[in-house]
C-alpha cells in the first residue's frame, strides 16, 4: 500500500505518520527527517540542501526524487510524508509507481487553521541525534534541552525560526497546495481538520484512510 500525506508544514504530518506506522508496520518516508539526518551526517545531499532548508526553501526536484526512488519498493507498504512537495515531483512520483505496477492507494489531506500553524511551528524543537520531534509550549522533552529517547540535544530547527516559518508557508502555496489540486483532478482525495488531540487526528486520520479502501 502506498499511501500520500498532505498538508501545510505544522499539520502533524510527521506525527500521524510515525503512530500509523507504528499501528500498520508501512515504512514511513519522510523526505524531511531523511534530509535532516544527511545534514548532521555532513553527506553531499546533506550540504547541498543546508542552503535551502535553513531558508525554508524546497530541495530541487531531481534530488528528492532521486532519493525518494531508493526506498519507495518497500515490500510492507509506504507512507509519504513529505513528498510529493510540486506537481513535478507527483508526475514523477506516479510515472515510477505506474511502471513497477504499484500505484498510489490513497491520498490524505491534513488541513488545519493558517494562525494555528504559525503557533505549533513556533515551539517546535527537534533531537538533533534520534530526530525525534518535540513542541516546547505543548509536548517538551522531560529535561529541558534533552531527548527523552536518547539523551541527545533538542534544539529548535532552523527551519521553525519565525523568519524561515514565513517563508515556507508562502513556498507551500505556490509549490504545494497545486499538488492537492492535482490529486483531486484524478478523485480519491480525502480531506481531514487537523485540529484537536493528537489521538483525535489518529482517531480521524484512520478512519479516512479506511473510508478509502
Amino acid at each position: 500500500m502506498r499511501i500520500v500525506l498532505l498538508g501545510p508544514p505544522g499539520a502533524g504530518k510527521g506525527t500521524q505518520a510515525r503512530r500509523l506506522t507504528d499501528s500498520t508496520g508501512m515504512k514511513h518516508l519522510s523526505t524531511g527527517d531523511i534530509l535532516r539526518a544527511e545534514v548532521v551526517a555532513g553527506s553531499e545531499l546533506g550540504l547541498l540542501a543546508k542552503g535551502f532548508m535553513d531558508k525554508g526553501d524546497y530541495v530541487p526536484d531531481s534530488h528528492i526524487i532521486a532519493m525518494i526512488q531508493q526506498y519507495i519498493d518497500e515490500p510492507t507498504g509506504v507512507l509519504l510524508d513529505g513528498f510529493p512537495r510540486t506537481v513535478v515531483q507527483a508526475e514523477a512520483l506516479d510515472k515510477t509507481l505506474n511502471e513497477a505496477g504499484t500505484p498510489i492507494d490513497k491520498v490524505v489531506h491534513m488541513s488545519v487553521d493558517a494562525d494555528e500553524l504559525v503557533k505549533r511551528l513556533a515551539g517546535r524543537a527537534v533531537c538533533m541525534n534520534c530526530q525525534t520531534p518535540y513542541n516546547l509550549d505543548s509536548q517538551p522533552p522531560v529535561k529541558a534541552g534533552n531527548c527523552d529517547i536518547c539523551g541527545g540535544e533538542v534544539v529548535a530547527r532552523d527551519d521553525d525560526k519565525p523568519e524561515a516559518v514565513k517563508n515556507r508557508m508562502k513556498v507551500y502555496q505556490e509549490l504545494t497546495a497545486p499538488v492537492l489540486d492535482y490529486y483531486k483532478a484524478r478523485g480519491g482525495v480525502v480531506e481531514i481538520v487537523a485540529t484537536g488531540s493528537p489521538d483525535s487526528v489518529f482517531e480521524k486520520l484512520t478512519q479516512a484512510i479506511g473510508s478509502a479502501e
